[in-house]
């Protein structure tokens, strides 16, 4: 029986689990987690919606119903292609066929500062940690007696107009305009200063002109401040700095505009693309190694007709890549060519408010947000979880209210080196 390591159990290295032939391969899934984990709600927990855990599941819950699955945790640190090994922080895993499946993470396009300046909601930790932040400086507002001083700590900037930076933006902008007067009496909306900043002339530059006129006109309802065509420099001593050489002040950035692939240590460099992705053909085998090399989802570039570079780093181009090649790879022989079949696409503003665009209709309002809705509810795991989370977005789509916003501060000591990141 052969070994497979799947490095990243995001949505690509997890279905391929589910569907390679437990007859046939032993698979073992190494992930710095030891959760799958919902990556388009975690604006939601950015903005106090909802919690980690309501749409996070444990690996080894889910590897119960596959019998030569297993997990192992750890944080990889090197890729041996000639020895067949995988390095983590913890132990040397032998393969007989690797994938990389390890997504992808923040670009911060050459502004080297900006990962320890700016906040993310990349993953559960960044957007967890973004939470607190946004908890931290309406708390402080709220005892300030300083009204410049105030405004400055209320001032937000959101970096990035695609899917992501369109929904925290417009769950900041409802805190804004309905939660403020309920929660934070001592505040006046116009202490808060929500901004969106896009270096290109549209928003949610994948959809329909339709789709972006319609997020544009939501964002602007919810007292969001959009800029077009604004492209940001530098961000220091809490001042950002934009192309045109004027600088603004902003207590809280968060960071959405771009993602390269998670850096592979050992990966030869005549396998790395654009982007920080790794080279594959059709069939989603690394040159040079296709009988044990192969990537999967965010982190795999795939230029074919149609998409020059590449296919968009979202969930189902990863999930239709991964049941392509666990077929391969089940029937011993690659003949099955990976072909993407866009099954559309979709963004939230707020309540009420999406837009989508599925099977060459573009629609929004109230009916997109409910399919919105509903096929997002439909793809978390664990049925405990869909339950949370329906019934968390029934009370706030009643009453504009949670009990989920409580600032976490973590405790700094002892030191968790024994982590390994």
């Amino acid at each position: 029986m052969e070994k497979v390591v799947i490095i990243g159990g995001g949505f690509a290295g997890l279905n391929l689990c589910k569907h390679l032939d437990s007859k046939k391969y032993e698979v073992c899934l190494v992930d710095r987690n030891n959760f799958h984990c919902f990556p388009p709600l975690f604006y939601q927990i950015a903005s106090s919606g909802l919690v980690p855990a309501n749409i996070c599941f444990p690996f080894r819950r889910e590897f119960k119903k596959m019998p030569n699955a297993s997990y192992h945790m750890g944080h990889v640190k090197g890729i041996n292609l000639e020895a067949k090994t995988v390095t983590t922080s913890y132990e040397v895993i032998h393969y007989d066929k690797l994938v990389l499946a390890a997504g992808s993470t923040n670009n911060y396009f050459g502004m080297a500062n900006l990962n320890e300046e700016t906040y993310g909601i990349k993953t559960v930790a960044e957007a967890s940690h973004t939470r607190d932040e946004i908890l931290d400086r309406f708390e402080r507002g709220a005892i300030c007696k300083d009204k410049t001083r105030r405004r400055q700590l209320l001032s937000f900037l959101v970096v990035g107009g695609g899917p992501s930076g369109v929904e925290i933006a417009g769950a900041l902008g409802e805190m804004k305009k309905y939660i403020l007067k309920k929660e934070y009496p001592e505040l006046e909306p116009d202490d808060v200063t929500i901004t969106l900043v896009e270096g290109t002339s549209k928003l949610l530059g994948a959809m329909s002109e339709k789709a972006q006129r319609k997020a544009l006109e939501g964002l602007r309802e919810l007292m969001v401040n959009v800029r077009l065509d604004t492209m940001m420099k530098g961000y220091e001593d809490k001042y950002v700095t934009f192309a045109d050489g004027h600088r603004e002040y902003y207590e809280t950035l968060i960071w959405t505009a771009g993602v390269k692939g998670e850096p592979m240590p050992g990966m030869p460099k005549e396998t790395v693309g654009p982007g920080g992705r790794i080279i594959v053909d059709e069939y989603n085998r690394v040159k040079g190694y296709e009988d044990s090399l192969y990537a999967v989802g965010d982190i795999a570039l795939m230029i074919c007709d149609g998409y020059p570079k590449g296919h968009p780093q979202m969930a189902q181009p990863a999930i239709q890549q991964a049941r392509n090649l666990a077929r391969n790879l089940n029937g011993d022989s690659f003949t099955s060519k990976f072909v993407y079949k866009n099954k559309g696409s979709m963004a939230t503003i707020g309540k009420n408010k999406a837009v989508a665009d599925i099977a060459g209709t573009s629609f929004g309002g109230f009916f997109a947000w409910l399919i919105w809705m509903i096929i997002h509810l439909i793809s978390i795991l664990g049925m405990r979880n869909k339950l949370s989370v329906l019934v968390n977005w029934f009370w706030n789509y009643m009453f504009y209210s949670t009990s989920l916003r409580l600032l976490l501060r973590p405790t700094k000591f002892p030191r968790r080196r024994h982590w390994g990141d």
